[in-house]
């Protein structure tokens, strides 16, 4: 059975079942970033913010968030963001979810070009059977 880190990257995709054991398998580093909070551009940095264990230093702006994400010394060889609750704030913030999404895969571009790998997966919490 072919699992999602056998391929490239390839966009926002739909989290596999159980994901953070999977990707323990593929040695690929998870940071779990939750959405369910998030209302507005503050709320959405905080969530990454607290979802990367970044400093305070972190620079609260889409510029910080893109160079954080395809830095070398930060995330090396394989890395997975798992955006937790994310439709539903795509759904309530249609543009703020544009411009993150803009931002995550221009930095999932710029990580495959230096042979690095940045998967995006989705996990909605009504689909895990545990009910977390």
């Amino acid at each position: 059975m072919m699992q999602i880190f056998d391929d490239v990257p390839a966009g926002l995709q739909a989290a596999p079942h159980d994901p953070r054991i999977i990707a323990a398998g593929y040695q690929v580093m998870v940071r779990e970033v939750s959405f369910g909070a998030v209302d507005n551009k503050d709320s959405l940095m905080l969530a990454f913010l607290s979802g990367l264990a970044l400093t305070e230093a972190f620079g609260n702006n889409w510029d910080a968030l893109y160079d954080m994400l395809t830095d070398p010394e930060q995330w090396s060889g394989k890395f997975a963001l798992l955006l937790c609750d994310y439709r539903s704030f795509r759904s309530r913030h249609p543009r703020l979810s544009a411009e993150l999404e803009r931002v995550l895969l221009d930095a999932q571009a710029e990580a495959t070009r230096q042979e690095r790998r940045l998967w995006l997966l989705i996990e909605e919490a009504d689909s895990d059977p545990d009910g977390w």
